[in-house]
C-alpha cells in the first residue's frame, strides 16, 4: 500500500480530471442499472398486458440509455487516458532528472539495460494502472454495490441465494492478488535482465565478433529468455486456474438464480420481468467481481513496477550540493590536496595521506602502476567522488562548499576512452558550451588539428556521427574531445593522454593539440608519453594510493627509484624511437 500511495501522489495535480471521471462513473452506473429496469417494465407491462403502442417507446428508452452511456464512457476513458499520459510524462521526467543527479558510484554498479527497463517498461506498466485500471477498480466496486442494492430492493431472498458464491469469488480474487504480485515482480526483474543482456551484447558486438563468441552470447541470451518464458508460463498457469474457478462460481450463481427464480415465477411470487432484470443484474455484479480480479492483477503489476521505479528514486546521490553551496566563480587554477584519503567502499583506501599543492598554469604528470590510484586521485578534483578524509581545495575553497555545476564548468576532461554522442560534430564539440558560435567551434577544431578532416566531410560540421563516435578513428575522436575541452576554456584540465593505439603521424598531431590545450592552464595528466613527462613542470609517482616520489624528469631519474623503473620499462624505448625519427628527419633535410 505504501508503493500504491506513492504512485497515487503523482495523480494529485490532476485531481480535477479524476473527480470528473469519477462523477461520470456514477452517471454511467446509474444508466447501466436503469436498463434492466426498463427491460423489466417492457416484459411485465408491455408484453404482459400487450400494450404494443408503448413497445417503441420502451425500445427507444433502452437505446437512449445505451447511447448516453456510451458517450459518457468515451468522456471517462479519454479523461483518464489524458491524465495517465500526463502522469507518466511527469514520472519519466522525474526518473530521468534523478538519474542525472546520481553519482559516479551508482553508475559504477548499475547495468544500463536495467535502467532502461525501468524508465521504459516499468513506467509503461504504471501508466496502464493510473490511466485505466485505477478508476476501473473504483467503477467495479460502485457497480457491484449498486447492483446488489437494486437486487435487494427487487427481491431480497433471491438476492441472498444468488450471491452465495460471491464471497468465494472475492476470496479467490484476494488469493490471486497475493500470489501473483510477487510473480509479476519476478517477471519485471527477469525482463530487465533480458534487456540488460541485449543492450550489453549490442554495445559489445565488435568484441563478440572479434573473439568469435557468437554462440556463447546466443546461449546466454537464450537462457535469460527461457527464464523469462518459464516465469510467464507459471504465472499464466495460475491465472488460468483462477479464471476457471471464477467462471465455475459465476455459472453456479446463474444456475442457482434460474432454479430458485424459476420456482418463484411458477409460484406467482415473482414476475418474469423481474427475473429478466435479475439475470442482467447478477451477470453485471459477477462481471464486476471478475473484472475486479483482473484490475487487481493490473494493480499488482503496477505496484511491482512502482517498487522498481522508487528503488531508483530513493537512491541518494553520494555527491551533491550541500545546503548553502555557492558558485565558485571564475577561478585562477590553484589546486591543493590536504591529507586526502579516499575509498570507494568507505573502508579499503585507494588514496591515502596525499598532500599536494599545484599552482595556476602548472602541469603535473601523474604516473604509477595499475591500481596505484592515478584516476582516483584526479577524479576527486571535480567531485566525481568525495574524499573520505582531508580536503581538496581550488583557489583556497573546499570543493564540497561550492556548487557542482559551477565547479565542473571550470574543469575540462579528456579521457582515454572518448565518448561522443549520436549528434553532429558541431554539437559534440560545443557540448560543454552550447551557445558557442560557429566561429568559436571552428577555432577550437583548428587548435585540435581536426578542422581539415571535418571540412573534408560532405556535410562538414553538420555531419552526424554514429553512436559512441562510430565512424571516426581513435585519434579523430580524441581530437574532437580536445576541441570540446578547448572550447570550454577551462582553467583546470584532467587528461588521460593515451595515444598508444594511433599511428605516429596522428600521435604527433594529438601531441600538438595537447600542447595548445595545456597553455596557461592547470593540468593533471595521466602520462603515457615521454614527451609529456619531460615537459611537465612536476611529476608525481603514486604507489598504493600514496605519493612516493615527486620532482622533475631529471630529478627523479637521479633518485633511481620507482620513476626510474617506469622510465626503463616504458619510456626508454620511446626515447630511442624519437631519436631515430629526429635522425631520419635531419638526413632527409640534408638530401
Amino acid at each position: 500500500m505504501k508503493t500504491l500511495r506513492r504512485l497515487l501522489m503523482f495523480a494529485v495535480p490532476y485531481w480535477k480530471v479524476y473527480a470528473l471521471t469519477l462523477t461520470l462513473v456514477f452517471a454511467i452506473t446509474g444508466l447501466q442499472l436503469l436498463q434492466p429496469m426498463i427491460a423489466r417494465y417492457i416484459v411485465d407491462q408491455i408484453y404482459g398486458f400487450k400494450k404494443w403502442d408503448l413497445l417503441l417507446w420502451g425500445a427507444a428508452a433502452l437505446a437512449a440509455t445505451a447511447i448516453v452511456s456510451a458517450a459518457l464512457s468515451y468522456g471517462q476513458r479519454y479523461g483518464m487516458s489524458w491524465a495517465g499520459q500526463k502522469i507518466i510524462y511527469d514520472i519519466r521526467n522525474r526518473l530521468y532528472e534523478h538519474l542525472q543527479q546520481l553519482s559516479f558510484s551508482f553508475y559504477d554498479q548499475a547495468q544500463t539495460g536495467q535502467l532502461m527497463s525501468r524508465v521504459t517498461q516499468d513506467v509503461e506498466q504504471t501508466r496502464m494502472f493510473l490511466s485505466h485500471q485505477m478508476i476501473q477498480i473504483v467503477a467495479a466496486a460502485v457497480r457491484f454495490l449498486a447492483s446488489f442494492a437494486l437486487m435487494m430492493c427487487l427481491d431480497w431472498r433471491l438476492t441472498l441465494v444468488c450471491t452465495i458464491p460471491v464471497p468465494l469469488l472475492i476470496w479467490r480474487t484476494r488469493i490471486y492478488a497475493t500470489v501473483v504480485r510477487p510473480m509479476f515482480w519476478s517477471i519485471q526483474q527477469l525482463l530487465a535482465v533480458l534487456t540488460a543482456t541485449l543492450q550489453e551484447n549490442v554495445t559489445g558486438q565488435r568484441v563478440v565478433k572479434a573473439f568469435a563468441r557468437k554462440d556463447f552470447e546466443t546461449r546466454k541470451f537464450d537462457q535469460d529468455n527461457l527464464n523469462y518464458l518459464r516465469k510467464n508460463v507459471q504465472t499464466v498457469r495460475i491465472s488460468a486456474v483462477n479464471e476457471s474457478l471464477m467462471t465455475l462460481l459465476t455459472e453456479s450463481s446463474l444456475a442457482i438464480m434460474l432454479l430458485w427464480g424459476g420456482r418463484e415465477v411458477l409460484g406467482g411470487s415473482l414476475t418474469i420481468g423481474t427475473l429478466v432484470a435479475f439475470n442482467t443484474l447478477i451477470l453485471e455484479m459477477l462481471r464486476q467481481v471478475r473484472m475486479l480480479g483482473m484490475w487487481v492483477s493490473g494493480a499488482t503489476r503496477a505496484i511491482a513496477a512502482g517498487d522498481r521505479i522508487f528503488e531508483i528514486l530513493d537512491t541518494r546521490a553520494d555527491v551533491s550540493d550541500k545546503p548553502g553551496a555557492k558558485p565558485i566563480g571564475k577561478i585562477k587554477g590553484t589546486v591543493k590536496f590536504e591529507n586526502v584519503g579516499f575509498a570507494y567502499d568507505g573502508q579499503r583506501m585507494v588514496i591515502e595521506d596525499v598532500d599536494l599543492e599545484v599552482k595556476p598554469g602548472e602541469t603535473i604528470a601523474v604516473l604509477g602502476g595499475t591500481g596505484s590510484g592515478k584516476s582516483s586521485l584526479i577524479n576527486l578534483i571535480p567531485r566525481f567522488y568525495d574524499v573520505n578524509k582531508g580536503r581538496v581545495l581550488i583557489d583556497g575553497k573546499d570543493v564540497r562548499d561550492v556548487t557542482l555545476d559551477g565547479l565542473r564548468r571550470q574543469i575540462g576532461v579528456v579521457t582515454q576512452e572518448t565518448f561522443l554522442f549520436s549528434a553532429s560534430l558541431r554539437d559534440n564539440i560545443a557540448y560543454g558550451k552550447p551557445g558557442a558560435s560557429d566561429a568559436e567551434v571552428r577555432r577550437a577544431a583548428g587548435a585540435a588539428h581536426i578542422d581539415d578532416f571535418i571540412d573534408s566531410l560532405p556535410d562538414g560540421y553538420g555531419t552526424v556521427i554514429g553512436e559512441r563516435g562510430v565512424g571516426l578513428s581513435g585519434g579523430q575522436k580524441q581530437r574532437v574531445a580536445i576541441a570540446r575541452a578547448l572550447l570550454m576554456d577551462a582553467r583546470i584540465l584532467l587528461l588521460d593522454e593515451s595515444t598508444s593505439s594511433v599511428d605516429v603521424e596522428t600521435e604527433m598531431r594529438i601531441q600538438e593539440a595537447f600542447s595548445r590545450l595545456l597553455e596557461d592552464r592547470t593540468s593533471f595528466i595521466i602520462a603515457q608519453r615521454l614527451s609529456t613527462v619531460r615537459t611537465a613542470d612536476r611529476i608525481i609517482v603514486l604507489d598504493r594510493g600514496r605519493i612516493v616520489e615527486e620532482g622533475t624528469h631529471k630529478e627523479l631519474l637521479a633518485q633511481g627509484g620507482i620513476y626510474t623503473a617506469i622510465y626503463n620499462l616504458q619510456f626508454r624505448s620511446q626515447e630511442k624511437d624519437e631519436s631515430q625519427r629526429e635522425v631520419a628527419t635531419t638526413e632527409g633535410g640534408d638530401r
